[in-house]
């Protein structure tokens, strides 16, 4: 995805003065995310959302220390030499998470993420905060989440956002 305006999609909500969260929907924006074995993995630092269909498609999630410690490689397709073909750097500590991949648990104000552990967080390609999103980013995320068996081929317009990751 370009991050010239014109090409734009994805916004942060925080950049987006004329947005607000929905009435029949919560702001989860400080709220605790844990992973499949209820291990708090980070908070939601902010709303990730797609100006031409008008809803929020992701969560930007900044990680907890635990997650930036295990110091794993994100996963990735390898390199010719074995190597991984990217690793984070220090400053990289956010993470997006799909809508449709997160439960919102409104009484005790907590994301859940029953399909990813804390391993795969671990292993997922961190961003600086409000990195501009790419769809380069988007489908090193779904991938790592998902782990398919094959590749997948993204489509490049609006269809990418038809997946189930992004239906809540």
């Amino acid at each position: 995805m370009s991050t010239d305006k014109k090409d734009k999609s994805l916004y942060y909500l925080e950049e987006l003065s004329d947005y607000k969260v929905a009435n029949d929907d919560k702001d989860v924006r400080g709220w605790d995310v844990k992973d499949t074995d209820n291990r708090v993995i980070g908070k939601v630092a902010n709303l990730l959302v797609n100006k031409n269909t008008e809803r929020v498609v992701y969560l930007d999630v900044e990680m907890d220390k635990s997650i930036i410690e295990a110091g794993y490689k994100p996963y990735n397709a390898k390199a010719k030499d074995g190597v991984h073909d990217f690793i984070n750097e220090d400053g990289e500590n956010h993470v997006i998470i799909p809508i449709g991949m997160a439960d919102l648990n409104l009484d005790n104000e907590i994301v859940s993420t029953n399909k990813i552990n804390h391993d795969t967080f671990a292993r997922t390609k961190r961003m600086k905060k409000g990195t501009p999103i790419r769809r380069e980013y988007e489908t090193i995320i779904l991938d790592t989440y998902t782990r398919p068996e094959e590749v997948i081929v993204y489509p490049e317009d609006e269809a990418f956002y038809d997946r189930q990751e992004f239906k809540r």
